[in-house]
């Protein structure tokens, strides 16, 4: 190739408009191009591609058989420019295109999936997309472009967090309804000294659980550990141990279980949504909705 503009958006719209109307002349007037300009941007192309475009007539043009592969393609390549640009508008007002959302496993239970119905029902036209994860690996994905807002805590404890704050998230105990202490409204976490506690995997952190026993003046008792909250409710409603449960998870908490408030040195934690230092109006609008979620709207099991 010659010329490495002859295939650039401007010439492909001049070879359409000459094919459609059959004329450089007529092409020349509604572009805005004198004829001799539409005659050597016409050339530099079909020189580009080896050959001619176009039959010069005694009235007018009309493509050749390579003319016609090549503008089948042309008016394609314009059709998806087309509509690029109307994608990228719709992105930047907030009412199109695609917009990729973290969050960390128990804000998935009812804050975003309740935040991501409200937002969809005002704009059917943004595709949601979902991804779940630890709260550091979001931040991370927020940095590299990877995600458009992120819903994160600031668990394990120390993790740097510069965002928006939502909510203080409640730690409460979940108990079997069999349990002795159920029937009370709170309980205090020194009557839960000599329990099993159902945790995770140690991460090589201190746990807030160890944190809040230790200002309680005891060490919990532990061995088994769960990872998934579905998992460690089992075992709780088996009557095996007791855990810790976020508020934001009441929800997803069976019947055979209760969740009661502690009394004293009641382990919280900080949620935050998270947003690029240039956000787009979507995740703006996202991240405002969030706000309004009301936690108290997930007690009802408890």
């Amino acid at each position: 190739m010659h010329d490495e503009n002859a295939f650039d958006a401007a010439t492909l719209r001049l070879f359409d408009e000459v094919a459609t109307s059959g004329s450089f002349t007529a092409a020349a007037e509604l572009l805005g191009y004198t004829q001799s300009a539409v005659s050597r941007r016409i050339a530099a192309l079909e020189r580009a591609v080896g050959g001619p475009l176009f039959e010069r007539l005694a009235r007018g043009v009309r493509l050749t058989p390579a003319g016609a592969a090549l503008h089948r393609h042309a008016v394609a390549v314009l059709d998806r420019l087309a509509r690029a640009k109307q994608e990228l508008a719709a992105i930047h007002a907030g009412s199109g295109g695609v917009l990729r959302i973290g969050a960390f496993a128990t804000a998935n239970v009812d804050l975003v999936p309740a935040t991501m119905k409200a937002f969809a029902a005002r704009h059917p036209r943004v595709e949601l997309r979902m991804v779940e994860g630890l709260s550091a690996r979001l931040l991370d994905r927020l940095d590299t472009g990877a995600l458009d807002v992120a819903v994160v805590s600031d668990y394990p404890a120390g993790l740097p967090v510069d965002g928006r704050l939502l909510l203080e998230d409640r730690l409460l105990v979940a108990l079997p309804r069999t349990h002795p202490l159920a029937v009370q409204d709170a309980v205090d976490l020194r009557d839960l000294a000599g329990e099993v506690w159902i945790e995770a995997a140690p991460s090589g952190q201190p746990t807030q659980l160890v944190a809040a026993c230790a200002a309680a003046g005891f060490t919990p008792r532990s061995g088994l550990r769960v990872a998934e909250w579905t998992g460690k409710f089992g075992f709780v409603a088996a009557g095996l141990g007791v855990t810790l449960v976020p508020e934001l998870a009441a929800r997803a908490v069976p019947t055979d279980l209760v969740l009661r408030p502690l009394l004293e040195h009641a382990p919280t934690r900080r949620v935050y949504v998270v947003l690029p230092d240039e956000p787009l109006p979507a995740a703006l609008e996202f991240a405002g909705m969030l706000g309004e979620w009301d936690v108290c709207t997930t007690l009802s099991p408890i």
